[in-house]
């Protein structure tokens, strides 16, 4: 170890030279995996650090379609130090003939309890909401307001009731616990609703009751408390320990997605850094000769160069992990524009362990197989020329076996979501053994098609081939580093093209027009004859509505069987039929007959049911209105929830819901050049009704895609940086074999512009090569995502593939043009003599 740690010290002596890509890659991929992780940590700080800010108090009990009794009120009174009062709903705001999705917000006086409304003018929001001239005050979003050209002073409706702009709102202080919402946002008073018919028995609202807590409660005694007290009565609980898990979840979950992007990045890296410490141990070939021959054993020189390794990678980390902080310093800015509420970005110790874990056994990884074949070459060997052909002993291969294996687990255990970083892991080495061997065939078919027939004549064509083909090219550097990071991108282009084709594709054919909600029972003869007599309506579809909170499955609290299935978390719409829908059919048991009048049963929709794991005969209880209804699975339905129509997970018999009060709701299928009389038509004749369109619900669904792939995007940008830097290296490194060709050809009496022209066309097949396997791959997993996660069809994108195809060339004749320069400018005498 001494001996092997002085010629460590004594090499490195040197500088760093020929270890520059092995230092940018591997600072590059551990910076990418480091600013995702502090970014997420910064977020998720946030969200702690203001989870009562956020969720508008300590804690909030929340009930659906109901106010809690007096006697609820009174216990909560009681263990509060203040309560305010909120109730939430989808109404039309209304200006003249304009009409737009609003979701309401009606408070109380004591709103907001933390935080501070921001409103343009700076009026308090209590005198906001005082209004003037006998008509109640309300403030909304600065979008809704464009949308409807309201200014302050002006009037706009909701339901019956007519309010007047108070202010908008430029920042509300609980509205990221929102949730995904259809539409901006207007506040009024809740008592001023009254009489609007928006708040009407079994209308779709739903009350919170925020609380502020004395100083030193504990959340988890009170949460039991409340669910004890409030047992089969439908309330639920959150409080500042876990604000915005809806958030949250999303912020871990594309977090982790990013970071396992990255690994992809660190792959791009491993490339450069194997190929960096292959050409270095090239280079040194007289030094381990020169120490072998003195008597060092194989083992000696593996350690010296090891510590080498070990130094650098140490350097390399640090470095990709200072610029991963400076990266989420300079991000900050920008995301805190995005979101509405501080992130706290810090140095936090877990994302930088994570990325510094992830860069240094990657770098071990990729430099473990370079370094090992050194050991067992003899001293001869290296004199001759022969440079370190032995292949290395199974113990260095078990060792790179057990160090892959530690890299995947890892990712298992970091990213949280085990098939999703298994499948990253899979996918990318696929990727890599797909690459590699498309290297290795094309250096194959080069070498076959230089000797041929269809080179002759084509000086430039067969210098490349040949070049390509030959046994010291980077053919296989150039197109595993660039092809796997053209790979990411690929597949990021195939994926977005393919959910907007879909949605283009599908939504007129397939989708209905509107939704409507609030339709109460006294309106829903008048509606349907309105919609059914006009022929430019082709169906209409009407469905009673509930919501209710599924709580138990077979006497078991549903969360304890289900997890965190998005059937059990939060209420679902519930429906009740004498017959089965003719948009679902029943695929297990059997539906019951018209005139039951049993026990309450229940038809489940039948993928949900196989995820959670539900069998025929099990007793789900159901919250409806703070009633328990449990009921008996007597068959499974076949919903398809993509057609934007109407289902409903669950559906009960009538006798076991019709007591309840309940609305209806309808779906439109129309000419989109008549929906918008039918719309003004609708709206006056029921004002209280809420009418959702669905290709703008759905936009915003696109909107959040589009932002997810944009994330993405620009994590696969990174690993294209780290791939132009090992493109970089390559060329670097293949620079005086290039210097040596030149003035060879030179000698044979080659012009520069023949020269310069082999070069380049050398380096445009290397990229087209890894585009045109990029493209393959990046379909694939295109198709894979499209078909497995997103259940819909795939077909090929060709404008993004064309554009992988010309990116690689570009890449490649950059960094390969960019080391021509010496190789056309060197003399040849002086070249030819220093080979002699």
């Amino acid at each position: 170890m001494s001996v092997a740690a002085r010629i460590a010290r004594r090499e490195l002596r040197g500088g760093l030279v020929g270890f520059r890509v092995f230092l940018a890659c591997l600072a590059l991929g551990v910076a990418a995996i480091a600013a995702v992780g502090l970014v997420r940590a910064g977020i998720e700080a946030g969200l702690k650090d203001q989870g009562a800010v956020l969720l508008g108090g300590d804690a909030q009990m929340e009930f659906t379609y109901r106010f809690a009794t007096p006697e609820e009120r009174a216990w909560i009174e009681a263990r509060a130090q203040a309560v305010s009062e909120v109730v939430e709903f989808r109404s039309m705001a209304v200006v003249g003939e304009d009409r737009a999705l609003t979701q309401v917000k009606g408070i109380d006086g004591a709103y907001p309890l933390l935080g501070e409304m921001v409103l343009d003018p700076p009026f308090p929001l209590q005198d906001a909401l005082a209004g003037a001239d006998g008509l109640a005050g309300g403030v909304m979003d600065r979008v809704l307001a464009d949308r409807l050209g309201i200014a302050v002073g002006e009037t706009f409706r909701l339901g019956t009731r007519s309010f007047r702009l108070g202010a908008v709102i430029d920042r509300e202080p609980d509205s990221a616990t929102a949730g995904f919402a259809f539409g901006p946002r207007t506040l009024v008073r809740t008592a001023d609703l009254q009489g609007s018919g928006l708040l009407g028995p079994g209308t779709l609202y739903e009350t919170e009751y925020r609380l502020l807590l004395p100083a030193g409660t504990d959340l988890a005694a009170a949460q039991a408390e409340a669910e004890a007290a409030f047992q089969g009565k439908g309330m639920r609980w959150s409080d500042s320990r876990r604000a915005t898990p809806g958030v949250e979840r999303f912020v871990e979950r594309t977090g982790s997605f990013l970071v396992l992007v990255g690994l992809a990045g660190l792959a791009v890296g491993g490339v450069g850094i194997s190929a960096a410490v292959r050409a270095y141990l090239e280079g040194k070939i007289a030094t381990i000769a020169t120490l072998k021959t003195l008597g060092a054993e194989g083992r000696t020189i593996f350690l010296a160069y090891l510590m080498q390794i070990g130094v650098l990678t140490a350097l390399g980390v640090a470095a990709g992990l200072v610029l991963g902080a400076a990266l989420a310093l300079i991000a900050r800015p920008f995301i805190l524009a995005s979101l509405p509420f501080p992130i706290v970005v810090g140095l936090y110790p877990a994302p930088l362990a994570e990325a510094a874990f992830y860069g240094i056994v990657t770098a071990l990884l990729f430099t473990l197989w370079p370094l090992a074949r050194t050991e067992g070459v003899r001293a001869a060997a290296l004199y001759r020329g022969g440079g370190g052909e032995a292949r290395p002993r199974w113990p260095w291969i078990v060792a790179l076996l057990a160090l892959a294996a530690l890299l995947v687990g890892g990712a298992v255990a970091f990213s949280g979501t085990a098939m999703l970083a298994l499948g990253s892991a899979g996918g990318i080495a696929g990727a890599l053994v797909v690459l590699m061997l498309a290297a290795l065939g094309l250096r194959r078919v080069a070498r076959a098609v230089a000797r041929s027939g269809l080179a002759r004549g084509r000086t430039a064509l067969r210098l490349a081939l040949g070049a390509i083909g030959g046994p010291r090219e980077q053919a296989v550097s150039v197109v595993l580093s660039l092809g796997l990071g053209l790979s990411v991108l690929a597949a990021v282009g195939q994926i977005d093209a393919n959910l907007r084709a879909a949605i283009t594709r599908d939504l007129p054919d397939r989708a209905p027009s509107y939704f409507f909600l609030d339709i109460q029972q006294d309106q829903i003869d008048g509606f349907l004859a309105r919609v059914k007599g006009d022929p430019a309506v082709d169906r209409v579809e009407a469905a009673p509505m509930l919501r209710g909170v599924l709580s138990r499955i077979n006497g078991r609290p549903a969360r304890d069987v289900a997890g965190e299935h998005w059937v059990v978390r939060g209420d679902r719409g519930i429906s009740y039929a004498a017959t089965p829908p003719d948009t679902a059919r029943v695929v297990a048991g059997s539906f019951w007959p018209a005139d039951y009048q049993g026990p309450a049963q229940v038809s489940f929709a039948a993928e949900e049911a196989a995820e959670i794991g539900l069998k025929l005969g099990d007793r789900l209880t159901v919250n409806i209105l703070g009633r328990d209804i449990e009921a008996s699975v007597t068959s499974f339905r076949e919903v398809d929830f993509s057609t934007a129509g109407m289902g409903f997970v669950m559906l009960m018999n009538p006798s076991a819901l019709q007591g309840a009060p309940h609305t209806f709701i309808a779906t439109l299928y129309a000419d989109p050049a008549a929906e918008a009389q039918i719309l003004r038509d609708l709206a006056n004749a029921y004002p209280n009704i809420t009418a959702i369109r669905v290709r703008d619900a759905i936009d915003r669904v696109s909107e959040a895609l589009s932002a997810m792939a944009t994330a993405t995007a620009w994590a696969a940008a990174a690993t294209l940086v780290t791939g132009f830097v090992v493109l970089i290296g390559a060329a670097a490194a293949g620079e005086r074999g290039r210097i040596y060709e030149a003035a060879v050809l030179k000698t044979l009496g080659a012009t520069r512009a023949r020269i310069l022209g082999s070069f380049a066309l050398r380096s445009a097949l290397l990229g087209a090569a890894a585009g045109l396997v990029a493209i393959l791959a990046g379909g694939l997993a295109g198709w894979a995502v499209m078909t497995f996660v997103m259940d819909t069809s795939y077909r090929f994108e060709p404008v993004s593939a064309l554009a992988i195809v010309v990116g690689g060339v570009l890449a490649t004749l950059l960094a390969g043009l960019g080391f021509a320069l010496r190789p056309l400018r060197a003399r040849p005498a002086q070249v030819l003599r220093a080979q002699e």
